[in-house]
């Protein structure tokens, strides 16, 4: 063993980095150090599963950072604030983890002195950009190496290369890619690589074993989920406690389509109940509590939020800009929000806030008014359309 090169090695324990850890360790002669980031979806028993097997392979050392809370203060938090959903169907579940994960495992490069860094991503993937970036932008000093990219390697070439040196693990039987974690888990298999085929009721890592209907209260104190059913925890634990409470009803389960940061199509099954409850009704509370302009504003900022994010430019200060004003925006977004939960779907019933601007105070919609009388309704009607008729009277030709 070569000491002198002393590598750490983003480790999930799935196939990928595996041979990453077997590969540089035996063949590349590296002083291999594995490290894995928690943020969420993780048991102590799996994190010790995933230690013993690190070590199994022949790693110098592993450690397991726990990232949960740094997670949502440093993300998800924001990804409510901005009610974030990427072409209006997923929440960005595994794209908003690799920056963490990214960011806690070069700190930990960089805290053992590390010159070497090394992640399992393949070529044609979103994560090399990410986790590339992230090392490039933090710790230009310390090189990056990528042997399933560089490599090229099939799946079945991962698994005969382990095989050759003595690593039996059933990798064949994985004829899906899990994800866990805090804000949903993602799912891929044969069915997602194409574009005409659907996941199968028993890829989803929440089967349905509840009926009926059940209702629940999610409490936010300016945009963040504080309680449910009056329960006060962490936002961190509420969302973690929500999706216990809704994945017996198979909720949140979706196919996402969109573009990769490397310009192909790529797809992506998932199931998040707590992000899409969380999303949907944290939204509903912000129609009730924010003005037209905010919700706006909101809208197209948080866009390009979610984008950037997805992209990997976590670390542009553009980011801290709009996080400041998504911030702003939930001064006012505080109360409660009835859900309903049922097999394979929830609604939102609606909200109880001492914020509410749809007090019957200023006039009820489509019944009455208290505070204009029928003259200034229509001086204003007309005014509101002055602009319009003028262009209109010029630009017609008889």
């Amino acid at each position: 063993m070569n000491t002198s090169k002393k590598i750490v090695l983003a480790y999930s324990g799935g196939l990928d980095t595996s041979y990453c850890a077997v590969h540089l360790s035996k063949d590349k002669e590296f002083e291999v150090h594995a490290v894995s980031v928690n943020t969420g979806g993780f048991t102590s028993e799996e994190i010790q599963t995933i230690k013993n097997t690190a070590y199994t392979l022949g790693v110098t050392s592993y450690k397991s950072i726990q990232a949960v809370t740094s997670f949502y203060q440093k993300v998800v938090k924001y990804l409510i604030f901005g009610n974030v959903l990427k072409n209006n169907t997923y929440p960005l579940s595994v794209s908003a983890e690799r920056i963490i994960q990214a960011i806690k495992v070069i700190e930990y490069a960089k805290s053992i002195d590390a010159k070497y860094i090394a992640h399992g991503s393949t070529g044609a993937g979103n994560d090399q950009v990410r986790f590339d970036m992230i090392f490039q932008i933090l710790a230009p000093d310390i090189k990056i190496i990528t042997p399933i990219r560089d490599q090229q390697l099939s799946r079945q070439e991962e698994i005969d290369y382990l095989k050759s040196h003595g690593i039996e693990m059933p990798w064949e039987k994985a004829k899906y890619s899990i994800n866990k974690g805090l804000w949903g888990t993602s799912v891929g298999g044969e069915e997602t690589l194409t574009s005409e085929k659907g996941l199968p009721e028993y890829a989803f890592p929440s089967q349905l074993t509840k009926e009926g209907k059940e209702s629940i209260i999610l409490t936010f104190e300016k945009g963040e989920l504080t309680a449910i059913n009056g329960e006060k925890q962490s936002p961190e634990k509420n969302i973690e406690a929500l999706h216990t409470i809704a994945s017996p009803y198979a909720i949140g389960r979706d196919i996402h389509v969109g573009d990769t940061i490397v310009g192909i199509k790529g797809r992506v099954g998932f199931e998040a109940s707590a992000a899409l409850i969380s999303i949907k009704a944290h939204h509903l509370l912000e129609k009730h509590t924010l003005t037209k302009w905010q919700l706006q504003h909101k809208e197209y900022i948080a866009s390009f939020y979610g984008m950037h994010l997805h992209e990997g430019q976590y670390l542009d200060p553009v980011m801290r800009d709009m996080e400041a004003f998504l911030s702003s925006s939930q001064e006012k977004v505080s109360g409660d929000v009835i859900v309903t939960l049922q097999p394979y779907h929830f609604s939102l019933e609606g909200v109880i806030s001492k914020n509410d601007l749809m007090s019957t105070e200023f006039g009820s919609y489509g019944e009455m008014n208290t505070q204009w009388t029928a003259a200034e309704a229509k001086g204003f009607i007309k005014i509101n359309g002055n602009q319009n008729k003028i262009y209109q009277q010029i630009h017609t030709t008889s």
